[in-house]
């Protein structure tokens, strides 16, 4: 498996005097970067789904599995986040 850098060497544009480009942020604060935005993301979808599963579960008990799977789906991009970070 090829390194990093190597990786990187061929990602990052030429400039057209030859000298090559520098990526504008390093990867491991890009990484950092992706987990933190998935967590916001799941968080703020966590917050509408869960008034509504608590909602929902008030008025029938019977919906409690629904309202579970459907509160902590949106937590699959945080792993998902998390999963490409360490494949990468």
């Amino acid at each position: 498996m090829p390194e990093l850098a190597t990786v990187l060497s061929s990602v990052v544009p030429v400039l057209q005097n030859g000298v090559d480009a520098a990526p504008a942020i390093e990867p491991a604060a890009a990484a950092a970067l992706a987990v933190g935005l998935a967590a916001f993301g799941a968080g703020y979808a966590e917050r509408g789904i869960g008034a509504a599963a608590v909602g929902a579960m008030a008025e029938n008990e019977d919906l409690f599995g629904k309202g579970l799977i459907l509160t902590v789906l949106p937590e699959t991009l945080v792993i998902l986040a998390l999963v490409v970070v360490f494949v990468v």
